[in-house]
């Protein structure tokens, strides 16, 4: 084998791995790839030879790059039209995204984790979705140990602090079928009683089509809204149930292709969360 074929093996084993890493720190698929295809370039031109630990150097870089990826579009978001929903993917199509462990990968934990510093957020994912040690992480976001422990500290807690805890995606599927099923029928007391009476609703349009501009929050609220919406929003839409980031989302599509991906977490007071996918450009996954 070649030195350039080495490289092209070493690498092509951690792409699963680097895209993953760098996916849970964007939230972006074309960001992700963008920063995987940066590494590659990288590696061909390092020198290979002082590399004892091809994985590790390859970790490193993905990682330290998507730091700095996630403060640029922290800035870029801050012209983003409304709600910005992380980028949906199809776990059960794309092994990249799910190879590995499938945690710190559902679109709500993705939202909690931009409240983050992009150094926490690495430093977490590194850990509950790759398991790396924290001696690993300490080199690779260049804190020492201690540091790093605290840092993975605070993200556990804040998501602990955010997020109640989830029902199981059996129920969460069910959830969603009957949210779907009342929402098309614009079925205002259904709806109601499906959520809890603190939800809020997010929809990602970035202005390209019509869609609340603000999340939407309250049971009774929200449910007024959704079943006026019905006759509009749902006439001549043709629903099928995918995989959106390792839980069940509903697929609405028209003859010109996908047009929403929808969603919904539930905790034991009822759908707590409903997330609207309608930007064009986060749909391609699933067309």
């Amino acid at each position: 084998m070649t030195t350039l074929e080495q490289a092209e093996s070493a690498f092509g084993a951690a792409r699963p791995r680097l895209f993953g890493i760098a996916y849970r720190m964007t939230g972006s698929v074309a960001d992700a790839e963008d920063l995987v295809q940066e590494v590659w370039l990288r590696w061909q031109l390092a020198d290979r030879d002082a590399v004892h630990n091809p994985e590790a150097y390859l970790a490193t870089a993905i990682t330290r790059l998507a730091i700095n990826e996630s403060q640029s579009a922290r800035a870029r978001r801050e012209t983003y039209v409304g709600p910005w929903l992380p980028e949906p993917v199809d776990t059960k199509a794309d092994p990249q995204v799910g190879a590995e462990q499938g945690a710190v990968l559902e679109l709500a934990v993705l939202m909690l984790l931009e409240k983050l510093t992009p150094t926490e957020r690495a430093a977490y994912v590194l850990r509950e979705a790759f398991d790396y040690p924290y001696r690993e992480i300490a080199e690779i976001v260049q804190a020492s140990e201690v540091a790093t422990r605290q840092l993975v500290s605070r993200a556990r807690k804040h998501l602990a602090d955010e997020r109640k805890a989830p029902v199981g995606r059996a129920d969460q599927r069910k959830l969603l079928e009957a949210f779907v099923a009342a929402a098309q029928a614009g079925d205002l007391a259904a709806l109601e009683k499906l959520f809890a009476e603190d939800v809020v609703s997010y929809s990602d349009s970035n202005g390209a089509i019509r869609a609340a501009g603000r999340p939407l929050f309250g049971a009774q609220n929200l449910a007024k809204i959704i079943s006026g919406w019905a006759p509009s929003f749902w006439a001549g839409a043709e629903a099928s149930f995918v995989e959106a980031n390792g839980l069940t989302a509903v697929r609405l599509r028209k003859d010109e292709g996908t047009f929403a991906i929808i969603t919904v977490t539930a905790s034991e007071g009822g759908i707590d969360q409903v997330m609207w996918l309608v930007n064009p450009e986060k749909l391609t996954a699933f067309e």
